[in-house]
């Protein structure tokens, strides 16, 4: 399931994002002084996402948690679109923002992923909200100012920072997102990742028995141990996943350092 933020009322939603701390009983349409906040229907509605996922977030289920009709917080929030937009910017404040001293880049963007790895496992439901279509909220952008603050100590070009930063926001929600979907299959399918491969693993001798030859580098790759994980009490996925996650933000550290080498950049700058 995917949702695209940005579909609500333009005006409304952007006001909603950037209200200030004297604004925090926004209204939307004229009515008797509220007894609800902005604030409590979006940790409602963020409450519903982290419990039963984005596929069960409705006005009426964030009114049901608040004991409240659904019409009741449309006086605060148009609707459902600029609800999605309010959520994800809002919980974006549970990320860190200080991440020590800015010359450490390495450190720092290897701590940053992490926490962000952490964060997504929390919020599953954020890995669904779309990033073609970015909120403009100013939590997105502390996100996003933060990591770049992080990365400028490797002294790159502002064009080349820019891609770097892209990939490593597809880096860690890709390899999240498989994470936190290998958490979901067992209660999806009704069978764990272990009972799934050995039903269907064996069966590859039955209907491939010229797999060695087929693929004869997955093979050296499977008589390498190279399919075989490090903590065996973690279901097959998540830990495929974690040690995919560790060994590729490796593999992007390294390309980061190669680029400020090939830029004639030094110690010195980061």
């Amino acid at each position: 399931m995917v949702v695209f933020a940005g579909q609500g009322d333009a005006r409304r939603s952007m006001a909603l994002l950037w209200r200030g701390a004297k604004s925090q009983e926004v209204r939307t349409s004229p009515g008797p002084k509220p007894g609800l906040s902005v604030d409590a229907i979006v940790d409602a509605a963020i409450a519903v996402a982290d419990e039963e996922g984005m596929a069960a977030l409705s006005m009426r289920a964030v009114g049901e948690r608040l004991g409240r009709t659904a019409m009741a917080l449309y006086t605060y929030v148009p609707g459902k679109s600029e609800l999605v937009d309010l959520m994800y910017d809002r919980v974006l404040v549970e990320l860190p923002t200080d991440y020590g001293d800015a010359a450490d880049w390495r450190e720092g963007v290897t701590a940053w992923a992490h926490d962000c790895w952490a964060f997504y496992l929390r919020h599953p439901w954020v890995l669904q909200v779309s990033q073609a279509r970015p909120v403009l909220g100013p939590n997105e952008y502390v996100v996003l100012e933060t990591v770049v603050r992080i990365l400028n100590g490797t002294g790159l070009p502002a064009a080349t920072l820019r891609r770097v930063v892209g990939t490593l926001f597809h880096f860690v929600r890709g390899i999240a997102s498989t994470a936190a979907e290998a958490r979901q299959a067992a209660a999806a399918t009704g069978m764990s990742d272990d009972d799934r491969w050995f039903t269907r693993s064996p069966l590859l001798a039955e209907v491939a028995p010229d797999f060695a030859d087929r693929f004869p580098m997955l093979t050296r790759m499977e008589s390498e141990g190279a399919f075989r994980n490090e903590d065996e009490s973690v279901p097959y996925l998540e830990q495929e996943a974690k040690e995919t996650f560790t060994a590729g933000l490796g593999v992007i550290l390294d390309g980061i350092e190669a680029a400020r080498s090939r830029a004639g950049l030094t110690a010195a700058t980061g």
